[in-house]
């Protein structure tokens, strides 16, 4: 394996943890925080949360466990061309979802309403109180205690009220970027890249999957139709109709290989004109790991078209509106009734002392449903079967 870059998080020079641990034996800071995460309810949750489709509509379409998988495996195939840590890029792409409510982001924009009058809900936020504060399995701290850089890597997304609460309680810690207006490392910056990477390839999978987009309309889409002319004319078997499945596999991996490839090419140039010396000049510069020019287009071409066909497909946007109720209902019900939630969760909402704590309480319940718990919950409460 290369020798990291200078630029790369070295987990010898990590800002450490919140809480002073004995270093472990045999393994580095980030592949601690690695196996903690895998290790954790919460990434155990994920196999059966959402990713477009609701988890009970197919055995084979991506839930968040097997996205975050496809992340983790994309971001260490750039970072070990880029020379950056790929233990912590895999640590924080395995965590980045952990505060993803049930049904998806149809679920997430539904507590959100809820929360509105409470400080509202970002995912990105609820995964960071996952690792801080809400997994239970050590003695000594709350949370998973883990090492700043992937903490800084989980938030990739806050607003400027939540980022001034985050730094009155850790002054200089992983809010202080954002209003600083200053990059993460180099390993988040390509996880939220590889996250994005990925759910357009899989998205496309899933969609054509579950019939409700075809290889025609894809035509339409330059980033995808390139790559299946392409398969089409190196193996001419693939235009026969039996042969459309492999014909999206191929084309699909020619598509993510490509794209991979112009991640590599277009950081290592942004690295080669700024050449930040270290972590902090990174922290300092603009951001540095991205497409070129020409695939960024074609790949926001790609997002908007995923948007008008898949997201807001009639079939997809029924379902969204269930589990939006679902959500909706299930909120109301443990905000009245605190005592209807699991008892640890009826223990902090009963001895909250305002109504925003009490509030928040609920939000955590909710957001670290499965979708399946989530719908037997809502029958349970309510005697209503929405998402059968």
């Amino acid at each position: 394996m290369s020798p990291l870059a200078p630029y790369a998080c070295d987990p010898a020079r990590s800002r450490g943890r919140r809480y002073a641990e004995v270093p472990a034996p045999t393994r580095t800071e980030y592949q601690r925080d690695r196996d903690r995460i895998v290790h954790s309810t919460a990434f155990r949750r994920l196999v059966y949360k959402t990713q477009v489709f609701l988890n009970h509509e197919g055995d084979l379409f991506r839930t968040r466990l097997t996205h975050s998988l496809e992340v983790a495996q994309l971001g260490r195939s750039i970072a070990r061309s880029l020379r950056i840590n790929e233990d912590l890029v895999e640590a924080v792409s395995l965590a980045h979802d952990l505060g993803h409510t049930p049904f998806g982001h149809a679920g997430q924009d539904a507590l959100h309403g809820c929360m509105a009058a409470y400080g509202g809900f970002e995912h990105n936020l609820q995964s960071l109180r996952v690792v801080d504060r809400l997994e239970e399995r050590y003695p000594a701290f709350d949370g998973l205690n883990l090492t700043f850089e992937a903490r800084e890597g989980i938030l990739k997304h806050c607003s400027q009220a939540h980022a001034r609460a985050l730094e009155a309680q850790e002054p200089g810690g992983v809010g202080e970027r954002f209003l600083l207006r200053r990059q993460p490392s180099l390993e988040a910056q390509l996880c939220n890249l590889a996250d994005e990477i990925a759910y357009n390839a899989h998205d496309i999978d899933d969609g054509v999957r579950s019939g409700l987009l075809t290889l025609e309309q894809l035509r339409d889409v330059p980033l995808f139709d390139r790559y299946r002319s392409a398969a089409q004319a190196e193996y001419p078997g693939l235009r026969a109709p039996s042969a459309q499945r492999r014909l999206l596999n191929e084309s699909i991996r020619r598509m993510l290989s490509d794209q991979v490839y112009d991640v590599i090419d277009a950081t290592q140039q942004a690295l080669d004109e700024v050449q930040p010396a270290d972590v902090e000049a990174v922290r300092a510069a603009p951001a540095l790991v991205g497409f070129s020019a020409g695939m960024r287009v074609q790949s926001q071409e790609l997002k908007r078209f995923l948007f008008r066909n898949l997201y807001r497909h009639s079939q997809v946007m029924e379902m969204t509106g269930r589990a939006q109720q679902v959500v909706r209902d299930l909120f109301a019900a443990y905000l009245a009734e605190p005592g209807e939630m699991k008892p640890r969760f009826a223990a902090r909402a009963q001895a909250a002392d305002t109504a925003d704590a009490r509030a928040r309480v609920v939000a955590d319940f909710i957001a670290g449903m499965t979708d399946r718990y989530a719908g037997r919950e809502h029958e349970r409460l309510t005697g209503q079967q929405l998402l059968a």
